[in-house]
């Protein structure tokens, strides 16, 4: 079992023979773990969380609860595997919308300290944090370096929410992780991974906190709020 395309592409290079069940945020088929989603082949198969392709949607909905905002901030981890996808995706998605991005990015404490230091500097309407591991496990410096400014922030998961981040978008990773598990189980049982097909989230929850809202001087529009799975007061 390879919890993210690092692990998993380490074990497709140590074994063609031992199976695998991964689960990958980008797409597997362009990172080289199977042939196709339908039919993997070879000796790994698992769940595309697909939460690294979600950038342009969540821009979207950011820009919706701060409207009329013309420059959105997006911090990107360099180091990480889809860091040109994200940064093609949200360049691409600000010039169909007719807004300005600015990509700042870090991949340590002191390089997120710096990068809100050129956020500070710009003064972009609102900030996307990137999908990525390493920026999800540092949500909380972030919420505190965004409130310090003032900057509405939208993030990949719901515990940034929860912890004071304005929004999250993205899928449930407990039942991504669930539906992993299965195939663990199912390969023990005798199943070969390659005639498994990789699996794809069907629900994606957004999550918004009205405290936040609320301390930023926010209205949430009831468009959005309609549509919000959670909000937290």
């Amino acid at each position: 079992m390879a919890g993210g395309p690092p692990a998993a592409l380490a074990a497709k290079a140590a074994t063609q023979t031992v199976p695998i069940i991964f689960t990958s945020g980008d797409d597997p088929v362009r990172l080289g773990l199977v042939t196709s989603l339908s039919r993997p082949g070879g000796n790994a198969t698992g769940v595309n969380l697909f939460d690294n392709e979600l950038e342009a949607k969540r821009l979207g909905l950011l820009r919706e609860v701060v409207q009329g905002a013309t420059t959105i901030g997006v911090l990107l981890n360099p180091k990480f595997a889809s860091f040109d996808a994200q940064s093609k995706d949200v360049r691409e998605a600000a010039r169909a919308g007719g807004f300005r991005v600015i990509v700042v990015t870090a991949a340590s404490a002191k390089e997120i300290d710096e990068a809100f230091t050129t956020l500070a500097q710009a003064h972009p309407a609102a900030l996307l944090i990137g999908s990525d591991p390493y920026l999800y496990g540092a949500r909380k410096q972030q919420i505190e370096l965004a409130a310090h400014q003032s900057i509405p922030t939208m993030f990949s998961g719901r515990a940034a929410a929860s912890d004071g981040g304005l929004m999250s978008y993205g899928i449930n990773f407990a039942d991504g992780y669930r539906q992993a598990a299965m195939y663990v189980a199912r390969v023990l049982q005798g199943e070969k991974p390659g005639e498994l097909p990789v699996l794809r989230p069907t629900k994606f929850e957004l999550v918004i906190n009205l405290k936040t809202a609320k301390t930023l001087g926010l209205t949430i529009p009831s468009s959005v709020l309609a549509i919000a799975d959670e909000v937290i007061e």
